[in-house]
């Protein structure tokens, strides 16, 4: 499920109270904050007869001012092996960084399972620095090393600091 709308003390209460009455299980979730509204992706595991009850109490929520969106895991679904690794950028803000980026790391197949980005202002100097951490899924039989040198030579030319990282367990394994 994703959930949108204007946030408020209590709301993640709310969400898992409807789950538990439904006899629901709540086994993932991203959430935030950003700029006075709240977006939470919700993963749960309900049973076949109260998938119809959830919705409609979830529904009920579009009256307190929540957008609700559901669809049902299919059971079609499949992962394609990969690792997972880290990316990390740093530099002064300018439009298009992330679309530089995000191109760079579609064109070798890489998905982004998570981004959090994010402008402040750099401590001496007041200029506005962006920061970017991902959580990727890199396909299994993908050369790191061409992923790397392809986002440091864009990090060269966006004028960022890039790190590309994969888990210490998974560097054993290369």
């Amino acid at each position: 499920m994703t959930i949108i709308g204007a946030d408020k003390p209590g709301l993640v209460d709310s969400l898992s109270e409807i789950v538990v009455q439904n006899g629901g299980n709540w086994l993932e979730s991203r959430m935030a904050h950003l700029g006075g509204h709240f977006a939470g992706i919700v993963r749960v595991d309900v049973p076949e007869g109260n998938r119809e009850s959830l919705m409609e109490a979830m529904r009920a929520l579009e009256s307190a001012g929540l957008t609700v969106v559901a669809r049902t895991d299919s059971a079609d679904e499949t992962s394609v092996p990969d690792r997972p690794a880290t990316l990390e950028v740093v530099g002064n803000d300018r439009p298009g960084i992330v679309r530089h980026l995000s191109h760079a790391l579609a064109a070798h197949r890489v998905n982004v399972e998570e981004l959090t980005t994010e402008c402040y202002s750099a401590p001496m100097s007041g200029e506005m620095l962006f920061r970017a951490r991902a959580l990727l899924r890199i396909p299994e039989g993908s050369n790191l090393q061409k992923i790397r040198t392809d986002l440091e030579n864009l990090a060269q030319e966006l004028m960022v600091d890039l790190s590309l990282e994969e888990p210490a367990d998974e560097l054993a394994k290369s």
